[in-house]
């Protein structure tokens, strides 16, 4: 996940989080790490601008789990797709009240 400064839209801070599932199919973040990570954010006026995961077998657009857990309207989803050997299919939504709308990714040097 990334972090920045409330309200700014701006990641400015990576914060490693470990998938409770221990899945190469299936993500959720463990309840005690992300209630510690979100207790900290807000102390330093942050919140969740990047949340993040790869789909191994399946394209990179929101499964039914992951629109279920979106519980971030602020935050931007992307999922990476490597189901592909030799491609990574790289994609960004807004997911707000079960609602997914895509966003324009562009990747710069």
């Amino acid at each position: 996940m990334l972090a920045g400064p409330a309200g700014s839209d701006r990641p400015e801070r990576f914060i490693a989080m470990t998938n409770a599932e221990r899945s190469p199919t299936f993500y959720r973040f463990d309840s005690t790490e992300q209630f510690r990570v979100w207790n900290d954010m807000e102390d330093q006026d942050e919140e969740p601008v990047v949340i993040y995961h790869s789909h191994t077998a399946t394209e990179a657009y929101p499964s039914r789990t992951d629109i279920s857990y979106a519980s971030e309207p602020q935050a931007h989803y992307v999922l990476v797709s490597t189901r592909e050997p030799d491609t990574a299919e790289f994609r960004s939504y807004r997911i707000i009240d079960g609602a997914v709308t895509e966003e324009p990714v562009a990747v710069v040097e």
